[in-house]
């Protein structure tokens, strides 16, 4: 099943439920980017129309499965320039997944301050991409990599940043924020490549910030440039931010995460 067939399936209704596909496994659990995705597309159809998502934040509180998953949005206040609102995932009577999506209204302000990180993300070329092997997680194999920047996962390779191109495979759709979200967690955590053999790591909480609309004459099979950031990492933790470009080099989003590694 295909990224966008999976969203095609909710609708306006503020509690339904949903089919979670096989096919996009990571690890133990559902890929996160999907999952995030989810909840994005359902506290959309919640949201006013004048309004453009700000920033969304994401908590993984369990291994999402295959199957059946109830979706819940809450309008937590509608205000004239800001809406936040709050939407669970829930499996079998327990929340898996809960998010919090802060939209608001472009209005005149003293404040401006639009330079933007540069993109410096060497040619697609100059990058190895994923190899297709089982040992990679399942989702994987619906996502084209270049790792231009750093080192591949277990590689060994201590470099801070982590990073590339990235595009899906197959869909050939306008990009939304939902299919971004897809793309952005596509990229394992930045802390892997400084393991030297493979262990599990999954994200904790992530929150992605959105300076501008989404070019919708963009394409979701357009290739997109991805930089993350190792602040610190230790004990088992990681805190990481990111910054996603066009093809074009222009920043289309900001993202942090805090993740979890086992080794």
């Amino acid at each position: 099943m295909l990224f966008t067939d999976v969203l095609k399936q909710i609708d306006h209704s503020a509690e339904q439920t949903i089919q979670l596909p096989e096919g996009w496994g990571q690890g133990r659990a559902l890929f996160g980017g999907l999952t995030a995705a989810i909840a994005w597309q359902h506290a959309h159809y919640g949201a006013n129309k004048e309004q453009a998502l700000r920033a969304f934040t994401v908590s993984f509180v369990a291994p999402i499965q295959p199957g059946m998953a109830v979706l819940k949005r809450r309008v937590l206040r509608e205000g004239k320039n800001v809406t936040q609102i709050a939407v669970e995932i829930e499996q079998d009577n327990a929340v898996v997944l809960a998010a919090l999506a802060s939209y608001g209204r472009s209005r005149p302000s003293a404040v401006r301050v639009t330079d933007t990180p540069a993109a410096q993300v060497p040619g697609r070329e100059h990058g190895p991409a994923f190899p297709k092997i089982a040992i990679l997680p399942e989702f994987t194999h619906h996502y084209d990599y270049s790792v231009s920047v750093g080192g591949l996962p277990f590689s060994g390779n201590k470099s801070r940043e982590f990073g590339g191109w990235m595009r899906y495979s197959e869909e050939q759709q306008p990009i939304t924020i939902g299919l971004l979200l897809g793309l952005v967690d596509a990229w394992p955590p930045a802390l892997l490549p400084h393991l030297n053999v493979p262990a599990p790591a999954s994200s904790l909480t992530w929150t992605i910030e959105f300076p501008e609309p989404l070019d919708s004459h963009k394409s979701s099979h357009d290739w997109w440039q991805y930089v993350a950031y190792i602040d610190y990492a230790a004990d088992g933790y990681g805190h990481t931010h990111a910054h996603i470009w066009d093809d074009s080099g222009k920043l289309v989003a900001i993202s942090r995460q805090t993740v979890t590694v086992f080794g």
